[in-house]
C-alpha cells in the first residue's frame, strides 16, 4: 500500500499490488465497461496472484530465497519505472528524498520482509497452507490499526478474527497435514505481520509519489536493493551455483516479474477504477483458494480433510472481515462526502451574507473540497 501526496493535504492511499494487497481503496471511476470484461479482469486476478505462491515454489527450486526475491523487484521495478518516466510521472514530480526514504521502509517490510518470509517458508511448508495462512493478513491489518492507531474494530471484524484464529490452530494442528517445519511455519507468521506494518505506516506515516506506478515501482527497487543485502548477509551469492539452474525456475521467475507483477499490477489498478470495490476485494479471499488447488494439482501436496476444514473456516473469516471493512469504508465514503457538501452550502451562505447593500453579492469563487 502506498499513500501518496493529494490535493489539498488529502491522503490518497494505493494497496501495493503485489500479490496480496491489503486494504484497496476505490479510485476515481472511468467509462464503465462490460459486465463481462470486468469478470474477466477480477478471473486474471485470481489466477495471477493465486498462482504466484506455486510459482515462488518452482522459482526457489534452484534459485536462492532472497536472491530470488531481488531478481525479481530489480527487474520488475525498473520496468515500472521506466513505464512512469515514459508517461511523464517523473519528470512532471521528481521523487522527494522523502519519498525514497518511506519507499524503502514501505519496500522493506513489505517485499523484504513479507514477501521474502514466504519464500522462506515455501522452502519446507506447502504452498497452499502459506497462501491460507498469508490470507490471513486483513485481520492482522486491522488488530496492528487498532493498537498502534486506534482505528475502530467493528463487531463483525472482531468475529472475522476469532473465527481466523481458530482456522489457523486446526490448519497448524498435528492431524491437519503432519508436523511442519518449524523454521518455516514461524516464517509464514511473521510474514503477514510486516506486511500489515508495512501498509499501515504507508496508510499513515509515508510520504510517496502521487502516481501509483511510480510509489509500486520505487518500492520494488528499493526492495531489490534491501534483498540483496539480505541475501549477501545468508550466503546466499556463494552458495549459489548457476550451472545448477533449472529452465523451469527460469520461467518461474519470468512468470513472477512479467505477469506477477506487471500484469497483476495492471489488471489491479483497472480494476478498482471500473469495478465496485466489493468485488475487487474478493481476491482476498479467492486467492487462497487457487493458490490451494494449484499446489495440490501441480505439485501434488497432500490433502486432509482437517486441512480442507481449516481452508473453509479462514476463507469465511477473511470474507468476514474484508466485507465489514468494505462497509465501514464506504460508509466514511458517504460521511466524507456529506462533509463536503456541508462546507460548499456552508460557503455560498456565507458569501451571501457578505452581499453589499444594493443587493448583489461580493464575488466570491467556491472551491470545492478535495
Amino acid at each position: 500500500m502506498a499513500t501518496s501526496r493529494g490535493d489539498a493535504g488529502r491522503s490518497v492511499v494505493y494497496a501495493l499490488p503485489l500479490d496480496q494487497p491489503t486494504n484497496p481503496t476505490a479510485a476515481t471511476r472511468s467509462t464503465t465497461p462490460s459486465a463481462l470484461a470486468i469478470w474477466a479482469g477480477l478471473i486474471t486476478l485470481y489466477l495471477v496472484w493465486g498462482s504466484t505462491y506455486l510459482a515462488i515454489r518452482v522459482a526457489i527450486d534452484t534459485i536462492p530465497p532472497y536472491l530470488m526475491i531481488a531478481i525479481r523487484f530489480f527487474i520488475a521495478g525498473g520496468l515500472l519505472f521506466a513505464w512512469s518516466l515514459g508517461r511523464g510521472h517523473v519528470l512532471r514530480s521528481p521523487p522527494s528524498r522523502r519519498e525514497w526514504r518511506d519507499s524503502f521502509i514501505v519496500g522493506a517490510l513489505l517485499l523484504c520482509g513479507g514477501m521474502g518470509l514466504v519464500a522462506i517458508a515455501e522452502q519446507t511448508v506447502p504452498t497452499g497452507i502459506t497462501a491460507l495462512l498469508i490470507a490471513l493478513m486483513p485481520a492482522w491489518v486491522a488488530v496492528l490499526g487498532r493498537v498502534f492507531f486506534a482505528e475502530r474494530l467493528v463487531p463483525l471484524v472482531v468475529v472475522g478474527i476469532v473465527v481466523g484464529i481458530v482456522g489457523v490452530a486446526v490448519l497448524v494442528g498435528p492431524s491437519a497435514s503432519g508436523p511442519l517445519d518449524p523454521i518455516g511455519l514461524l516464517a509464514v507468521l511473521v510474514s503477514p505481520l510486516l506486511w500489515g506494518t508495512g501498509s499501515l505506516y504507508a496508510a499513515h506515516r509515508a510520504t510517496l509519489p502521487r502516481s501509483p506506478l511510480l510509489a509500486t515501482s520505487m518500492q520494488m527497487l528499493c526492495a531489490g536493493v534491501g534483498a540483496v543485502a539480505i541475501a549477501f548477509g545468508l550466503g546466499e551469492f556463494s552458495a549459489f551455483q548457476p550451472a545448477d539452474l533449472s529452465r523451469e525456475s527460469l520461467l518461474a521467475l519470468a512468470y513472477l516479474v512479467v505477469i506477477g507483477s506487471i500484469v497483476g499490477f495492471a489488471a489491479y489498478v483497472w480494476l478498482l477504477r471500473v469495478a465496485p470495490l466489493s468485488k475487487v476485494t474478493t481476491y482476498a479471499y479467492v486467492n487462497p483458494v487457487v493458490a490451494f488447488v494449484l499446489g495440490a494439482i501441480i505439485l501434488g501436496e497432500p490433502i486432509s480433510a482437517s486441512t480442507l476444514v481449516a481452508a473453509a473456516i479462514i476463507v469465511f473469516a477473511v470474507a468476514l472481515i474484508v466485507s465489514a471493512r468494505g462497509r465501514e469504508s464506504r460508509a466514511a465514503e458517504r460521511d466524507r462526502r456529506a462533509a463536503e457538501e456541508g462546507d460548499a452550502v456552508t460557503s455560498i451562505g456565507a458569501a451571501g451574507r457578505l452581499a453589499r447593500p444594493g443587493g448583489d453579492a461580493l464575488a466570491t469563487e467556491v472551491v470545492p473540497v478535495d
